[in-house]
């Protein structure tokens, strides 16, 4: 009995201070300003020439609620927060519910939102989980019942929550869906819009239509539990033929919002930022897009997809003077996956990765000469572990090959060769030092790009590759400021000196022969199929998987890269590389058109010497390019006679 009496006033006590706790809160609240949902989370997005290409929210757009759909309100109302009108911000019963179930289950799948925290959770910019942020949103979410009616905090969340496709409010979502304007929606269609934002791109009813049924009729179920229609109305609306729109009354470019998303993932680590916009009252953000290259990346990608139905895209262009990425496609297409593959997809980087070894190879000795035995080969690895790479089509030298016949042929036997006699170590090292921040293996098969890296972050490397071995970080963003345009953040350009720029420049040589015709040998150089299509000097390399494509190119102007693959990581095919290949070498000359030649100056202390590349004879030039050295380390004719002589003379 006292135990229970005890237990008693435990209970009463912690009642009493909850509650006390609460008063509080709405009495801090009711004291505080007012604060504006109008505008505080408006961001406005700049390109390079300071022209907007994104609004998060709009003036135009906002539309009352007598404005909006009656059925609309409801289902928003029935399905999200159905005692939205009678509850002061927070649905205590609905979360005991969600506890019960979740601590039952074992699983934490019971939301207990009310719409004024899902409000409060879109005025961030991420949505943390901590117990700080929890704390900080409850508090806003007392301040925006104490000082907005119900009207007009649902006003404003219709106005603002993703409705997918790019669109943030109601009337936006309704002009593109349907084309018509929020007031007018029926019930059918107005039922298929509120289930949009549960997860606005799995309910997209353009491309995912069936998903989006399946959450119709839930809206619709929940429309007629709460009283709101008739078991008719909700037949007859789930049954009514839906007639679909999905063209913006806008012209933005649709594959900006790959690049939108990609901002605001740096404005989420950016510290001088608040993470509240309610604290600035919304943000102005300028940042690197160039417009018309986003353009013309865009055209090129639908134009040389066209056709290849489900297999996806990740493009970027960076200027690798200043780290600034200028571009950017996430995948084919936005409306149908938000999903971004250049930011947040990690592929196999396939060959891609080889310039990496190779450059580790030249500062420590090798020079584009050295060669190594092209054939099948059993690697054995430690006492029982064995390795078997291949080449593309099994197709072997079977003699020795040159360095700068194996970039440009790619040939996997050479590379593992070297990566080996370096020792393992090595490749691991100089990855990091060239500013990949993926952990990378020490193993054998990472010279062959077995490790997934996303492509921002594989960017570093081949940035610094096109920068004379100077690193620079990724960034999207010039400058922020509030509304007013007071200045919050200014970006800083940073550089390190990483590589020496003499092996930098002798690698960047080599990999501008992947489309050379004179390297035709056992197999053709990688990129020879666009050689047709280039008009200036590149350093290029191509690199596949089974499930993945890569090109990777670039001149002291401009880096560009290309992944093409599918999302469910099943096999490519040849005709998919072709799609990649044309993809980079239309866009890095789109992008440079009209732009002067540029190339990397000579360095002091490499020179340039004839050689048959095929055999790395100098006597031999039947075949020859101009490949460069470390002075001291070039042959000479003198000595190629007098070692053939040493060895005919040993063999006699």
């Amino acid at each position: 009995m006292r135990k229970l009496y005890l237990a008693w006033k435990i209970f009463t006590f912690v009642v009493i201070s909850i509650f006390i706790v609460l008063i509080g809160f709405y009495l801090y609240a009711y004291i505080t300003p007012k604060i504006d949902i109008r505008s505080a989370n408006r961001i406005v997005m700049y390109d390079n020439n300071d022209n907007e290409f994104y609004l998060s929210t709009s003036n135009n757009a906002w539309v009352s609620l007598d404005n909006i759909s009656k059925y609309a309100k409801d289902g928003i109302v029935a399905t999200e927060d159905k005692n939205f009108y009678s509850h002061s911000g927070f649905d205590f019963l609905r979360i005991a519910k969600a506890l019960y179930h979740d601590i039952k289950t074992g699983n934490l799948d019971q939301g207990a939102s009310t719409i004024s925290q899902q409000y409060i959770k879109n005025l961030f910019l991420s949505f943390d989980k901590t117990w700080e942020r929890k704390i900080e949103e409850a508090y806003l979410t007392f301040e925006l019942e104490v000082h907005y009616s119900k009207d007009e905090i649902l006003e404003g969340y219709l106005n603002t929550i993703n409705f997918g496709s790019g669109n943030y409010g109601i009337e936006d979502a309704s002009m593109y869906y349907f084309n018509k304007h929020a007031s007018d929606l029926n019930l059918a269609e107005a039922s298929i819009i509120v289930g949009i934002p549960k997860n606005p791109t799995y309910y997209n009813p353009i491309y995912y239509f069936e998903n989006a049924k399946k959450r119709q009729k839930i809206v619709l179920e929940s429309m007629y539990n709460n009283g709101y229609i008739t078991k008719e109305e909700m037949t007859d609306a789930y049954n009514e033929a839906l007639l679909f729109h999905g063209e913006k009354v806008n012209n933005y470019i649709v594959s900006s919002l790959y690049y939108k998303d990609a901002v605001m993932a740096e404005l989420e680590s950016i510290s001088e930022i608040p993470k509240s916009l309610l604290e600035v009252g919304g943000l102005k953000v300028y940042t690197n897009l160039d417009i018309s290259a986003q353009k013309k990346l865009e055209n090129i990608i639908s134009e040389e997809m066209t056709g290849t139905e489900e297999l996806q895209v990740g493009a970027m262009i960076r200027n690798p003077k200043t780290g600034n990425i200028i571009a950017l496609v996430g995948g084919k297409n936005y409306n149908e996956s938000e999903f971004n593959r250049v930011t947040q997809a990690k592929r196999q980087v396939g060959s891609t990765f080889k310039p990496i070894l190779y450059y580790s190879a030249l500062e420590n000795g090798m020079t584009p000469i050295s060669t190594f035995m092209s054939e099948k080969t059993t690697f054995y690895i430690g006492e029982s572990e064995t390795y078997s790479p291949s080449n593309y089509a099994d197709n072997y030298a079977n003699k020795h090959i040159t360095m700068a016949e194996a970039i440009a042929l790619s040939d996997n036997i050479y590379a593992v060769k070297t990566h080996l006699f370096l020792g393992t170590k090595n490749l691991k090292n100089i990855g990091k030092r060239m500013g990949i921040e993926t952990s990378l293996p020490n193993n054998v098969s990472l010279s062959l790009g077995t490790t997934e890296i996303s492509m921002l972050d594989f960017s570093n490397a081949f940035s610094t590759l096109a920068n004379n071995g100077i690193k620079n970080t990724p960034q999207f963003i010039r400058k922020v400021t509030d509304l007013d345009g007071n200045v919050i953040y200014e970006s800083d350009y940073e550089e390190e000196q990483v590589l020496d720029k003499r092996y930098t420049f002798i690698l960047n040589e080599m990999l501008s022969n992947t489309y050379n015709y004179d390297y035709i040998d056992y197999t053709s150089p990688t990129m020879l199929s666009v050689s047709g299509l280039l008009t200036k000097k590149y350093a290029v390399k191509s690199g596949s998987t089974s499930t993945d494509y890569w090109v990777v190119g670039y001149n002291p102007d401009a880096l560009v890269m290309v992944w093409n693959g599918y999302d469910d990581n099943r096999s490519v095919d040849d005709v998919s590389s072709k799609v990649t290949k044309r993809i980079w070498a239309r866009t890095i000359e789109a992008y440079l058109e009209n732009k002067e030649e540029n190339w990397y100056e000579i360095p002091i202390g490499v020179t340039g010497c004839f050689v048959n590349p095929i055999s790395g004879s100098v006597t031999d030039l039947s075949t020859k390019d101009l490949l460069y050295f470390i002075k001291g380390t070039e042959p000479s004719y003198e000595k190629e006679v007098f070692d053939n002589l040493f060895i005919k003379e040993n063999n006699s």
